[in-house]
């Protein structure tokens, strides 16, 4: 009999009520509509950025309710405390990107420390996650990788980078919380792998405080993840990893035509799904010296990571192994590994409608019918409906 049984729907909703089901139900059948994914987006982006009345209170009635956690920290308590009641944790995501200002980028750095503060003062929330685009400028990052030579008010900006990654990876050292730094654009990601280095190197010798992000779907991110761990075992410290698919895949696709090298994407899904597998095999064949996420919507991986832990007698609660899901999304797997004592938490997006809306746009789109993605949350949320007889 296995430890869980994703196919729950029960044990998947219980944290929701009958009018909220049937809200979840509503909106997933709309994001099953292509056409109004695509032009729906456009209008609600054109609507918030110039203000339009109501605007703002229908994005935060609709796809804000489902996919954030609230407007502010404070305001996202409420949804805090409704996972920890079921025993999923949260991971705390300061919604904001895109930006170009250094004035940004410290309101940015100023608003994750503010993050790890509150995740510190919570047993329910053991990661703050960031982004470095969210902390430095996405050319200056580009140059940094592919022309090393900088000039001088660049250096300067990008000492001003480090400053801002390193305050919030020390903060979180200090406070006990750990920081995930997510992966980004093939172009710019060995910039973003040095500056993790640095700080892995720097915080994770007692423990794991800062997370590099493996995008499995790249062809060589196994093998990198395999590297990574070897070099921080000569190096003296502990290798934080959370694994994804990955999200950039036409971006790459089209970049990698664009400038004439080869796709840096597995060339099937089968690929992928094999290079995740084995990944969360490495990670949980190393849980001594090492830590990971295993941050998938994929039910398959999730089930193989139970499969493996109860073989080889790995505590659900073991304190370096972490499942996690986006919010609003995949609850037939958080709530039901939950409900089974493993470690789970749920990326708790937060913000401002007009800050978040990107991020917004983005889980409208991957939930659209192309993906399935709708179509899988749809039919479990109804077959709750009918099991509840609402």
């Amino acid at each position: 009999m296995p430890a869980v049984d994703f196919s729950n729907t029960e044990i998947a909703f219980s944290h929701l009520t009958n009018r909220e089901l049937k809200k979840s139900a509503w909106l997933f059948r709309m994001m099953n509509k292509p056409w109004l994914v695509k032009y729906g987006s456009q209008l609600a982006l054109w609507a918030v950025e110039n203000r339009i009345p109501t605007a703002e209170t229908i994005v935060k009635n609709t796809v804000f309710e489902q996919f954030c956690g609230g407007t502010t920290l404070l305001d996202s308590q409420k949804n805090i405390d409704r996972l920890a009641a079921h025993n999923v944790l949260t991971i705390l995501d300061y919604g904001a990107e895109g930006k170009e200002m250094e004035l940004d980028f410290n309101h940015t750095m100023n608003e994750n420390i503010r993050a790890i503060d509150y995740a510190s003062r919570s047993q329910h929330i053991p990661v703050v996650s960031t982004k470095v685009t969210g902390l430095a400028r996405f050319h200056l990052l580009e140059k940094v990788q592919h022309r090393p030579t900088l000039t001088r008010d660049e250096l300067s900006e990008y000492r001003n980078v480090l400053k801002r990654i390193d305050a919030v990876c020390y903060h979180a050292a200090n406070k006990g919380v750990a920081v995930f730094i997510d992966a980004e654009e093939s172009w710019i990601q060995d910039t973003i792998d040095h500056l993790v280095w640095l700080m892995m190197k720097r915080y994770n010798k007692k423990r794991v405080v800062v997370y590099n992000t493996f995008q499995m779907y790249r062809k060589d991110r196994l093998q990198f993840l395999i590297e990574s761990y070897d070099r921080a075992r000569k190096a003296g410290f502990m290798l934080g990893a959370k694994l994804v698919r990955g999200a950039y895949m036409e971006k790459e696709a089209h970049y990698a035509a664009e400038f004439g090298y080869d796709n840096p994407i597995n060339p099937d899904k089968n690929a992928t799904d094999d290079h995740y597998n084995t990944a969360v095999r490495f990670c949980l064949d190393h849980l001594d010296t090492m830590a990971f996420c295993n941050a998938s919507h994929n039910a398959e991986s999730a089930m193989l990571q139970v499969e493996i832990m109860d073989k080889k007698g790995i505590a659900h609660d073991h304190p370096h192994t972490l499942f996690s899901q986006l919010f609003g999304m995949s609850d037939n797997v958080t709530f039901n590994l939950a409900a089974a004592g493993f470690r789970v938490g749920k990326y708790v997006p937060y913000g401002q409608i007009r800050e978040v809306i990107p991020y917004l746009i983005r889980r409208a789109q991957e939930n659209t019918s192309v993906t399935g993605d709708a179509g899988r949350e749809l039919a479990l949320i109804l077959e709750e409906v009918r099991r509840r007889g609402v």
